[in-house]
């Protein structure tokens, strides 16, 4: 085991946060990682860990070596891109944790593509709307739609998402379409369970904010699901346009209340701050940007005319 090896095993398990799990991420038994560390201390001369039977934690050299680890292991990689046939044939595993309806609809096709360019890669894509630990589960990069805050991770924009609120036509012929905020309390609400809290946000004429907070009478964790329910008379959802631009282009689902619109989010391609950025992670970023870019497709068919006046 050379000595690059076990700098990257090292930085692995202080990722990781545990020898356990950084031996699941490499592929190994706990043993063999422990192994490697401790062979790895008495290389040194030093200790870089303080191990007892709960927790671990970094010494001032361990801490002093794992900068510098971080520090070479990244010019390492870019080394071997910059001199070798890497930026043409990318190679290893790319571990993506993408958002289900938005990794169905749109992310899938792109990222076939991506595949069909680099045959080298193993791409592993893994499909769930919840936030997973990029470190502790060792994803490379996940896609993320939020508004972030204050963050551990280094967040890339990939595109702008809106957001907007629709009705089928039949749930609209019984009922009055809202005209303001206030009027959706009157409504049959569909709501996204993922959301922090079940308050919706709107700006109004001359920049006026509004927040309605509501009891919905449907509730779930998947977009399409909720899609479903709005077309089948179920009520109104709040969506992003990436999930129903086919619906309100088709006149199967109206827009509403276009004086009024929602807070958008931003679709981000994100990752830990305390690992070095492989070259295919980095290749993978740059090329869904250039995907993604300006203004999504999914935007350009979609109608910011409301057309709930014409319903009778």
């Amino acid at each position: 085991m050379g000595q690059l090896e076990d700098m990257d095993t090292f930085v692995r398990i202080i990722d990781a946060g545990s020898i356990s799990q950084a031996a699941h991420q490499l592929g190994l038994v706990k043993s063999a990682v422990s192994r490697r560390l401790s062979d790895l201390e008495l290389r040194l001369g030093v200790q870089l860990l303080t191990r007892t039977t709960r927790q671990s934690s970094l010494t001032e050299a361990g801490q002093h070596y794992y900068r510098k680890s971080q520090q070479i292991l990244a010019d390492v990689a870019e080394i071997n891109a910059a001199t070798s046939n890497t930026r043409h044939t990318l190679t290893g595993v790319l571990k993506i944790s993408v958002p289900l309806s938005f990794g169905l609809l749109h992310l899938a096709p792109a990222i076939n593509i991506f595949a069909d360019r680099h045959p080298g890669l193993i791409i592993h894509m893994d499909f769930n709307d919840r936030q997973v630990d990029l470190i502790e589960e060792g994803f490379d990069i996940a896609i993320r739609i939020a508004n972030l805050g204050d963050s551990s991770l280094i967040a890339r924009k990939l595109a702008p998402i809106r957001r907007i609120l629709c009705a089928s036509p039949g749930y609209l012929a019984h009922r009055d379409p809202p005209q303001k905020p206030d009027d959706l309390k009157h409504h049959h609400l569909l709501h996204y369970a993922n959301a922090r809290n079940r308050t919706w946000h709107f700006t109004g004429p001359g920049g006026r904010y509004h927040a309605v907070t509501f009891g919905a009478s449907m509730i779930a964790n998947n977009g399409d699901f909720l899609k479903q329910a709005a077309l089948e008379d179920h009520g109104i959802i709040l969506s992003p346009t990436f999930i129903v631009w086919q619906e309100i282009s088709a006149g199967t689902l109206i827009p509403l209340m276009d004086d009024y619109p929602c807070s958008g989010l931003n679709a981000y391609a994100v990752y830990p701050r305390t690992r070095h950025l492989p070259y295919r992670v980095r290749v993978l970023i740059d090329y869904l940007k250039g995907v993604f870019g300006g203004e999504p497709y999914w935007d350009k068919g979609v109608n910011n005319t409301s057309a709930a006046d014409d319903i009778v």
